[in-house]
């Protein structure tokens, strides 16, 4: 009886824009076949109609929908179903999920309360995200190099289609940039994170099915790209740092990059990123730092 009370309650958040219906039908009936079904689920329609979800689906818990006049992009819409989430009081860690992933095992929800239970400055729980084939993406281990995506622990950043956080821990360091509009936000929110004290756990065995996919399918990812990077940037590391993660990601994008029109839209949102005001500034402290390059990933690269 004593563990259940100490029980986190688990909300699950998601995201969309209406054009995966079908997707989103499948992944809410796969949080609805969760042997520990939610204490809340809301489904934020970024600018955009939604269904009745709860009567047709027969979903467990409390649905809310909200249907926002514009499209917020990622973290603004994120940002909205966290803030009715808070209006409830009722939950402790929400669970947020890409309307186009599948929860394939039950016991997802279930696992997720027991590791933030097991840990009080556990902060963020990030999933393994791999296709229909089992294949995990070299960019969603949040490890550097060729990382064995099945090897979990303590790691740096998590992944923004499947993760849970823990709401004292938004309500400490405040929640998704929503002006970053998508690319970059994960880093954001996990660097404040971990400036602040808690921890970012990869829990491979926490699976979220995704299609097999490439950020530059969005027609203005390599300025947005870049002109988050440079604002990331600029809110978050040490002056000393910030020209050395900057030159770095400079190099790297030179390189990797074999189209001619991307660097050109990269280095016209990297002008942009300089020019335009990046927010709050709240750089790390060194021994944030310190602690990320023990991790495996100082924040230059």
């Amino acid at each position: 009886m004593e563990e259940a009370a100490r029980a986190p309650r688990v909300a699950v958040a998601v995201v969309t824009m209406g054009n995966r219906p079908a997707e989103v039908d499948a992944l809410l009936e796969s949080v609805a076949k969760q042997d520990a079904p939610p204490t809340r689920i809301v489904i934020v329609g970024n600018g955009c109609r939604l269904p009745e979800f709860a009567e047709r689906l027969s979903l467990p818990g409390e649905v809310t929908v909200v249907e926002l006049e514009e499209n917020l992009g990622c973290p603004g819409g994120r940002n909205v179903g966290l803030a009715r989430l808070r209006e409830f009081g009722d939950v402790d860690v929400v669970v947020e999920l890409d309307d186009d992933g599948l929860l394939v095992d039950a016991d997802v929800l279930r696992r997720v309360g027991e590791l933030f239970a097991a840990d009080d400055r556990l902060g963020i729980v990030g999933f393994r995200i791999a296709d229909e084939h089992g294949e995990t993406q070299q960019r969603h281990v949040p490890r550097l190099g060729s990382a064995d995506p099945l090897r979990g622990g303590y790691v740096t950043g998590f992944l923004g289609g499947g993760h849970g956080f823990r709401m004292a821990m938004l309500d400490e360091i405040g929640d998704w940039p929503a002006r970053f509009f998508f690319a970059h936000e994960e880093s954001d929110l996990a660097w404040r994170a971990a400036d602040a004290g808690w921890r970012i756990l990869y829990a491979p065995e926490l699976l979220l099915q995704h299609p097999k996919t490439s950020p530059a399918r969005h027609a203005v990812y390599y300025r947005v790209n870049a002109r988050n990077r440079v604002w990331l940037a600029r809110r978050r590391l040490p002056l000393p740092l910030i020209p050395v993660h900057l030159g770095v990601w400079m190099l790297l994008t030179v390189v990797r990059n074999r189209s001619g029109a991307g660097l050109r839209a990269w280095f016209g949102g990297f002008a942009e990123g300089l020019r335009e005001s990046a927010g709050e500034r709240r750089p790390m402290r060194w021994r944030t730092v310190w602690r990320l390059t023990r991790l495996g990933r100082p924040p230059i690269v």
